[in-house]
Order: C-alpha cells, then structure tokens, then sequence
C-alpha cells in the first residue's frame, strides 16, 4: 500500500485502474496530499509491479482472475472501516475498475463521506445501487463496450450524484496514458479539488451537486 500521512483531519482512499499502483497512481496520491489529505491507496494486484499500459490484456486478465470487483470491494471496505475512527472524514476516489469499487462502496451508510470516479466503465453492472454519500463521477465522450449516454442517462436519475461527460476517451486524466487530454485533466481535477475540500469542511455539497 503506498501512504502519505502527515497527521491531517481526513483521508483519501485511491483505487488504481488495471495496471497497479503505477506513476500516475503516485502522482495522484501525491496531488491529493497536497490539497491537505492523508493519502491511502491499496495494492488491490497484490503484486509490486505495475503492468505496463502495453500490458493491458494482460493486466485486465489478470484481475479478473485473480482478484475482481467482489475481492477488490472486500479490500477496500475492510480499509475504509480502519481509517473511521481515525478521521473526521475518509472520500474514496478511483480509476476505472477502482472508480467501479468505490462507486459500490458509495451504497453502505455510514461507510464513506463521499466519492470520486473517473471512468469506471463497470458502473454500469451496478445500475440499481443507491449511493448513502455524494457521489462524483467523470465519463468519457465514448467507450467501446457500451454506450456512455446511456449509462448517464440511469446515473444522472439519482438525486446526490453528479456526472460530467469529457471530452476525451477512457483514460484522458492520466498524463502517462495515450488519451490524455490536458483540458479534461484540468477541468476534472478543478470539480475534483471542489468537491473533496467541501466535505472535508463539514459544508454541504448541494451546491456542488
């Protein structure tokens, strides 16, 4: 598990995508430390090396066969239940498969103060659940399994989530991916920085929503 402690208020868990806890997961960790958050992000592989991006069948088999959404969720609900009584407020954020995981996580009362996912493709096998927190999530222009207006479409039905479509494919935050977009990037971490300094203040996050 990568951690940044440095004996702040609230916590952020971060769920990396396919690949591991790779450059771009050290680099986000590292973003939200800053913003004033102890930083937790879980080897959910159980590897130490990251998969390469060149790695992708690989990494995505990977997963699936040795840990999946069930075990992941596992995981980081087990994680999660450790920090509550050690901060005021824990948001879990993640990429992809981890965006998946924490939008699960989002459905227990009680569990998490709020929660962030980028690109989690997956979501979409979970279109009933009714999150207990305020929820944040970014979706590409398109992905190829499925179509995105669709699934916004469900989210955008339920009254504490709120969803933004970028311009860019899947993986456009990640400076490190082939999809980069820098005006996606920006503008997602700007709603991001909003949305996790609001409810580490105790405010409402209505306004955001």
């Amino acid at each position: 598990m990568l951690k940044i402690i440095n004996q702040r208020a609230n916590a952020i868990v971060v769920l990396h995508e396919i690949y591991g806890i790779n450059a771009h997961m050290e680099e986000v960790c590292e973003q939200f430390a800053q913003t004033g958050f102890d930083v937790f992000c879980p080897n959910l592989l159980g590897r130490e090396q990251p998969f390469g991006y060149d790695e992708e069948q690989a990494a995505y088999h990977n997963f699936v066969e040795t840990v999946g959404f069930d075990h992941g969720y596992e995981q980081v609900t087990e994680l999660i239940r450790s920090l509550r009584d050690r901060y005021e407020h824990v948001i879990v954020t993640g990429y992809s498969i981890g965006a998946t995981i924490a939008w699960r996580c989002s459905e227990q009362a009680g569990l998490c103060d709020g929660v962030v996912g980028y690109y989690g493709s997956r979501i979409r096998q979970y279109p009933d659940l009714q999150p207990a927190c305020p929820v944040l999530l970014f979706l590409p222009s398109e992905e190829k399994a499925f179509d995105v207006r669709e699934l916004l479409a469900v989210l955008q039905q339920k009254e504490i989530v709120k969803t933004w479509q970028l311009e860019g494919l899947h993986g456009c935050c990640d400076p490190h991916s082939a999809h980069f977009v820098p005006n996606a990037y920006e503008f997602a971490w700007e709603k991001t920085a909003a949305f996790i300094k609001t409810i580490a203040s105790g405010q409402k996050t209505n306004e955001l929503l």
